[in-house]
């Protein structure tokens, strides 16, 4: 038998936790011993392609994924609120805008950018939406955007209490007045957590857009590693468009935990 259940539950605790570090000790010289690591370096840490990158991979592929994130975060947001508010006012525009978010949540990112880029000019005789190959990978991730926002935004604003409403009509405040100033400021507060996170969600997707073919200046992160692995023969590239989304998302990663720590009402 065990002499575990005989020992004090600090003491258990203890050997566990040792356990654990010796384990992780066992595993980090596996992994420090095992690998061909000049080989890796050559490959895929060669300070030589890496020198060849900067500084376009923040002045031209890093401003681009910043720009095409924001973009379609702000437009997609401002769709996600209008969707939200008719889903939950019900009704035929309910009815829309459960069809509009099921549509789009159902369906891969990939094929929503493709659709903007090439399905929308073939079917309307070579229209092109403004900003052309910029342009439909930003419509695009803002239909995505939209979709996943709105449930997000609904999900506030059905977690207002039902008393706030009853305190507005009360006051005489119309429907669309109660909705707009009382109803989603306080949905906002309670969302911006998860908003958060879906803004780094989307940072991640807007790698995408590869599939609409960006120009040289219009490059975002994703695409400038892919065609300087193609060009050099080497995946350092990759590494450093790694290295240039953890930038940006390990802090918008730990602001979204000090958000939820702040806002949790259990604290």
């Amino acid at each position: 038998m065990s002499v575990l259940p005989y020992l004090k539950p600090t003491t258990r605790q203890r050997a566990g936790r040792w356990t654990s570090y010796a384990i992780g000790v066992v595993l980090l010289i596996v992994l420090v011993a095992i690998p061909d690591w000049p080989t890796l370096q050559r490959q895929f840490m060669n300070p030589e392609v890496a020198a060849q990158m900067w500084p376009a991979i923040f002045t031209i592929a890093l401003k681009n994924t910043l720009w095409l994130t924001f973009a379609s975060f702000v437009l997609g947001m401002t769709l996600a609120v209008v969707l939200a508010v008719m889903k939950v006012a019900g009704g035929p525009l309910g009815w829309f805008a459960v069809a509009f978010i099921e549509l789009f949540r159902g369906i891969p990112a990939l094929l929503t950018i493709f659709s903007a880029a090439f399905v929308i000019p073939i079917a309307f005789n070579g229209f092109k939406l403004p900003g052309d190959r910029m342009g439909a990978a930003i419509i695009g991730l803002t239909l995505v955007t939209a979709a996943y926002g709105a449930e997000i935004i609904r999900a506030g604003i059905q977690a207002v209490p039902a008393g706030q409403l009853e305190a507005a009509r009360s006051l005489g405040m119309t429907s669309g007045a109660t909705t707009f100033w009382v109803v989603l400021p306080q949905a906002f507060r309670i969302v911006i957590p998860p908003v958060t996170n879906e803004f780094v969600m989307l940072l991640k997707d807007s790698s995408l857009v590869f599939i609409v073919g960006m120009g040289v200046f219009e490059k975002e992160l994703t695409t400038f590693a892919r065609d300087a692995v193609s060009m050099t023969g080497n995946a350092t590239p990759m590494i450093m468009s790694a290295i240039a989304y953890l930038i940006v998302t390990l802090p918008l990663t730990y602001l979204v935990g000090l958000l939820e720590k702040k806002l949790d009402p259990k604290r």
